[in-house]
């Protein structure tokens, strides 16, 4: 399921970096070109570790969501709405889920052509009826709820998937209001999984490290603190251990504070 665009249809600039590219090299992926290489390297030259070290820490982001993922089915989710899904992998939201629960249905959203030329990727092995892709702005929740129902019974508990994506909405766009649409969407024994850049870990670091990279895809991000990150979890209740470093989160906390990203987990009641 799409908008109807065909992925032959994306014009692809490889010639400016771009941000779901890059975390796709990140990750270890081959669907990047040597302007994104070359773009995360320059923009983590100063991290701690440098570009190894920030691998690291997108490496940890992705294990979370297959530990959040994991949690949900484990605890009987059988509905997934995974929006920002970014370039397919191996271990995407349907690939953990249906490991648990084959009877699980997945809805993935993204705004990026990029992604939509890759979509036929993340389809290529499960039915239709039980993951579906959606060409949409998680931005405008009101189409995704509508054309989600298509796979989704939203009279049933349903995890929302939002990793790393928030850090993308502005203030001036209002994030906690889009996401008390999609909480207020859902019934009783839904769960909301987030993860989300610290503006208060290394601040500094992270500061330099993002303005470099939006300077280089043009993108926009925000940084927020672990009180803002918890905000977005007002009137759930939050899974143990709460809001934590995203590399602690459902693993055994070493005690470093070294991977600036939070993460959290909430289930309606």
């Amino acid at each position: 399921m799409t908008d109807g665009r065909r992925s032959e249809d994306v014009d692809i600039n490889s010639t400016v970096a771009h941000a779901g590219r890059m975390y796709d090299y990140m990750l270890g992926g081959v669907t990047n070109f040597a302007v994104d290489r070359e773009a995360c390297i320059e923009a983590n030259r100063d991290f701690p570790g440098g570009i190894e070290g920030a691998k690291a820490g997108l490496r940890a982001n992705r294990d979370f969501l297959g530990r959040a993922v994991r949690h949900m089915a484990e605890a009987g989710i059988r509905q997934f709405l995974d929006l920002g899904t970014g370039i397919p992998s191996d271990d995407n939201t349907h690939a953990v889920a249906l490991s648990v629960a084959p009877d699980s249905r997945i809805v993935y959203v993204d705004n990026d052509p990029i992604v939509l030329a890759h979509a036929h990727e993340l389809l290529r092995n499960t039915p239709e009826s039980t993951t579906a892709y959606l060409f949409n702005d998680m931005r405008d929740p009101e189409p995704i709820l509508a054309q989600a129902a298509a796979t989704l019974d939203f009279d049933r508990p349903v995890g929302l998937v939002l990793v790393a994506i928030l850090h993308f909405v502005t203030e001036e766009e209002d994030p906690y209001a889009l996401v008390g649409k999609l909480v207020d969407a859902v019934p009783s024994g839904s769960y909301l999984a987030i993860s989300h850049l610290a503006s208060d870990i290394m601040a500094d670091e992270m500061a330099a490290l993002y303005d470099r990279i939006s300077e280089q895809t043009k993108e926009t991000f925000v940084l927020r603190s672990r009180d803002e990150v918890a905000r977005f979890f007002d009137g759930l209740d939050l899974v143990d251990p709460g809001v934590t470093l995203v590399s602690g989160w459902h693993t055994p906390d070493t005690g470093q504070v070294d991977l600036p990203i939070y993460a959290a987990v909430g289930i309606k009641p």
